[in-house]
């Protein structure tokens, strides 16, 4: 009986076997591009016959799937990890169309507003008209009840009176000056102080008016990309601590894993039904009464869903799907806005 050695074991098998009974290994070495691709593909997501089984339980049954899942049933279904990770690639790439759409849409906003100049020498104040008399015969009337003296309403009138350059006011010179330094190609420490900052500014500051900087250059161009760049990092701090509010809610139903494998799902329906909207609002313009009734259904879905997972009664059900929505709310998501704002900060 001819044989042959595993390329990847090195154990000696039949020749005639298609795949290495010790490693499971392909025997036949026939890795070409396409090959390549369809098995990277492949074994990244791994969609088969067990997405669509997964799929419906999902969206139909909320928290049947997980439940199913910790109880055993695993080979039947996709992975928790691996059904998020596939729905939320579809997710952000269906969000990019939206998310360019909005940063160009932005960035001619901010270029615009960067462009528009004040002209002080385009403003003229009319020292005859009848809002300042009006103003000035108001304040002398009632010059004992606001208790000013002579003096200090002498003052006031003059300035009323008198061209803004000379009461001191110079709007736009901070952005005339920065401009002039860019232009000559000044050191970038010359034009941050010319910004306003410090010289004892510590590192945090010099680095958030470098981006200050940037950004004024570039006209404010790719921010809302920039934000959209830094929400999956946000993704790392709100799956987790989901999985803890529900530990602290169900303490002694599960370990923090059988809470992580919820949260998995959870977060794949909302991902789900998130592409869903924004795919339809490419067609058809949604009305708001249609979105608000859906952000309620995340909140009814949550509620079926720890009825079905924890098998917790109805009315324990909803208080602790009102809690757990409102805590993560109120605290969790903001801290994430707040992460998301500062790294797209530090990384534009």
């Amino acid at each position: 009986m001819p044989t042959s050695q595993c390329k990847n074991c090195d154990k000696t098998i039949d020749a005639s076997f298609e795949y290495c009974p010790y490693c499971g290994q392909e025997t036949a070495d026939n890795l070409t591009f396409g090959v390549l691709f369809s098995n990277t593909i492949g074994n990244y997501f791994s969609i088969d016959a067990r997405f669509f089984k997964s799929f419906f339980p999902l969206m139909l049954k909320p928290g049947v799937l997980a439940r199913r899942f910790v109880d055993g049933k695993r080979h039947t279904y996709l992975h928790p990890a691996q059904f998020y990770l596939f729905i939320s690639v579809i997710f952000f790439f269906i969000f990019s169309f939206t998310v360019r759409k909005a940063d160009n849409q932005v960035s001619q906003a901010i270029k615009k507003g960067f462009e528009q100049q004040i002209n002080l020498d385009s403003i003229r104040v009319n020292k005859d008209s009848l809002g300042i008399a009006a103003a000035k015969k108001a304040l002398k009337d009632n010059q004992k009840n606001i208790g000013m003296t002579d003096e200090e309403l002498s003052k006031l009138d003059s300035v009323m009176v008198s061209d803004p350059k000379s009461a001191g006011i110079s709007f736009g010179q901070t952005k005339k000056n920065v401009d002039s330094l860019i232009t000559a190609d000044a050191p970038q420490i010359e034009i941050l102080k010319a910004m306003g900052m410090k010289d004892d500014a510590n590192a945090f500051t010099r680095r958030l008016y470098a981006q200050m900087l940037k950004f004024y250059e570039n006209r404010g161009g790719g921010i809302i990309t920039a934000f959209y760049d830094t929400i999956p990092i946000a993704m790392f701090l709100l799956l987790p601590l989901f999985a803890v509010f529900l530990k602290i809610f169900y303490w002694r139903r599960g370990t923090y894993a059988h809470h992580v494998v919820f949260t998995f799902y959870f977060f794949t329906f909302l991902f789900t039904a998130f592409c869903i909207m924004i795919v339809l609002n490419m067609i058809i313009t949604i009305p708001t009464w249609i979105e608000f009734l859906v952000a309620f259904s995340f909140l009814l879905y949550l509620m079926i869903a720890l009825r079905n997972f924890y098998r917790s009664s109805w009315f324990g059900a909803f208080l602790k799907a009102n809690f757990i929505s409102f805590f993560y709310l109120m605290l969790v998501v903001p801290t994430a806005l707040v992460v998301i704002v500062l790294v797209s900060l530090m990384l534009y």
